[in-house]
């Protein structure tokens, strides 16, 4: 190693060490909680437990069943959009791909709200359906297919994570190969499921298993829903017996194994000798139009889609517009309101939510920009040891369940440092008396989107020339100034969609912001929606008035960054 490179060395050491305390350790934490006894010695006894308790294990089943059943639908749903953006020109095509990625602005607990609205007992399709005689009685959507509700719910926000790996993949595959195809004979199915699905099944593979792992791990859609018997709900709920239990550690280190496990096993099925196979496109290919009717159905579908997925947003926005108690058996609101807007602006709780979250999305993108480029210059422009090591530590928290995360750090304030007498005691905790959630709060959302900073410095790096970097370094410029001067310029475009994704993100972060605030005035956006959605009177409302807001943030954030990245933003999504 040559003498100038020993700072960057230790440069990657000291990331080393930071994702090692902020990501593993939490993680060993849980996973040394589910398998030790009251002496320190490892066991399997509060793995077996779960097993035996009828109600854990049909927790276990729900949970896979749902995250199965939603990255499913989302692949549905998503592939033919791909395949119709990607391969054809039809009316409306660019104004529709625009259109599909709608659902990210809105989180599935928050569409939860307005999916209520619609198919609850009381909701607007019930009264659809009786006043057009379809049904006599009320049927109960939720109640009896609580399960399904939830799978749409997801699919209809986490479908689009898909969409853009498939289409960034499908951009990347060489048109001759097809067109080979064609002239020895192939018909169009035969091409797509013996040439198009193999060579793209690494974008698939990597969008489906975040939807697979966000949806196995999802928390607030089944709380909203009051969906209990499944293992997200069932550790939330064991998070006061931390102390005395070793259930609820037994519980979230079960579903990280499982994670890791279906991860594994599906990335050496699905993703085996994808790089063989894999093949970038020399030349683009040219869209090909479609006229008459096939024209109007892949329209049609595209609108449909959108429709369909839109729903949930509309619905919350309709209940942030009701007046309490005015949609109630009925289609649509019988009076409306803009007051629930200024509440959501000036509640306490939601002015503290909103001030809180601003604050620390801030504080977290900043980090995640900080490391992300520390990460990717040091991925991209060296040769160093260990730099695979760094660059898979940042994208582990893709692979790695939120909810598990947000249970590591609940469980690193009851362990030194933080622990009681611990060097750090004070500084950050969750269940004790005086707790201060914020330091573990800005390092959940940092470690939690750093992976889409570095992936879009990556990206950026890689497209972009070393030779005026190494020029500005012959020239005696030090590597920070030629990075201040020269780099960040350049890949200014790549850092604000990567900065612009993890803030968005971490405004509506869910699980740790239902896990990690436990008092009102440290409470973010997502937990004071939780917490107002169970108020009588105007809660729901203005619940959904501030889930209106995160929208708004949210198509901001996501419009901006797609402006920045084009057609790489499915970059972003890769695990």
């Amino acid at each position: 190693m040559q003498r100038r490179q020993l700072p960057l060395f230790g440069l990657l050491l000291l990331l080393i060490v930071f994702l090692g305390s902020a990501l593993l350790y939490p993680i060993w934490l849980t996973l040394r909680g589910g398998f030790e006894d009251s002496s320190g010695a490892f066991t399997l006894i509060h793995i077996r437990s779960i097993f035996d308790d009828p109600l854990l294990r049909q927790g276990l089943v729900h949970a896979l069943a749902i995250a199965l059943g939603t990255t499913v639908m989302s692949m549905v749903i998503a592939l033919p959009l791909a395949i119709l953006s990607a391969r054809y020109r039809f009316p409306l095509a660019r104004a529709l791909g625009a259109l599909v990625l709608v659902p990210m602005i809105l989180p599935p607990f928050v569409g939860a709200i307005g999916i209520q609205h619609l198919l609850g007992r009381s909701g607007a399709l019930n009264a659809l359906l009786l006043n057009l005689g379809v049904i006599s009685d009320r049927i109960d959507f939720l109640g009896a297919g609580g399960m399904w509700a939830i799978m749409a719910i997801e699919a209809l926000a986490l479908y689009p994570i898909i969409y853009l790996n498939a289409t960034a993949a499908l951009a990347n595959l060489d048109p001759a190969l097809d067109e080979a195809a064609e002239n020895v004979g192939a018909g169009p199915w035969r091409r797509l499921f013996q040439i198009t699905l193999p060579l793209i099944r690494p974008g698939l593979f990597a969008g489906g298993t975040i939807v697979f792992i966000w949806s196995f791990t999802e928390l607030g859609t089944p709380l909203l829903l009051d969906y209990q018997v499944v293992t997200p709900v069932q550790i939330f709920g064991g998070l006061k017996e931390m102390n005395a239990s070793a259930q609820p550690y037994a519980l979230t280190a079960l579903m990280l194994a499982l994670s890791v496990s279906i991860y594994v096993v599906g990335r050496s099925i699905f993703g085996r000798r994808a790089h063989a196979m894999y093949a970038k496109a020399s030349i683009q290919a040219q869209p090909v139009p479609l006229r008459g009717v096939p024209a109007y159905l892949a329209t049609g579908y595209a609108l449909g889609v959108f429709a369909i997925a839109v729903l949930p947003h509309l619905c919350v926005i309709l209940a942030s517009l009701a007046t309490p108690g005015s949609w109630y058996e009925s289609i649509l609101p019988q009076s409306f309101t803009l007051g629930h807007y200024e509440s959501a602006l000036s509640h306490p709780m939601a002015v503290g939510a909103i001030r809180n979250s601003l604050l620390l999305a801030l504080a977290a993108m900043a980090l995640d920009l900080i490391i992300g480029l520390c990460v990717g210059y040091l991925v991209v422009r060296t040769t160093l040891p260990l730099r695979g090591v760094l660059d898979a530590l940042t994208m582990l928290p893709l692979a790695v369940p939120g909810l598990v995360m947000a249970f590591g750090y609940v469980a690193m304030t009851l362990h030194s440092p933080f622990g009681k007498d611990g060097p750090l005691s004070g500084f950050a905790d969750i269940l004790g008396a005086e707790p201060n959630p914020f330091p573990l709060l800005i390092l959940a959302y940092a470690v939690r989107r750093l992976p889409y900073v570095v992936r879009a410095t990556v990206a950026g790096l890689q497209q972009t020339s070393g030779e005026l970097e190494e020029a500005a370094l012959n020239l005696g410029a030090s590597r920070f100034t030629a990075a201040r001067t020269i780099i960040v310029p350049l890949i200014s475009a790549n850092l604000i969609a990567g900065g612009l994704m993890a803030f968005s993100f971490a405004m509506l972060e869910v699980s740790d912001s239902i896990i990690l605030a436990q008092r009102a005035e440290h409470f973010p956006i997502t937990k004071a929606i939780f917490v107002l959605f169970d108020r009588l009177g105007d809660g729901r409302a203005i619940a959904s008035a501030m889930g209106v807001w995160g929208m708004a943030i949210l198509t901001v954030t996501l419009l901006s960054a797609s402006l920045a990245m084009g057609k790489r933003m499915g970059a972003l999504f890769r695990v």
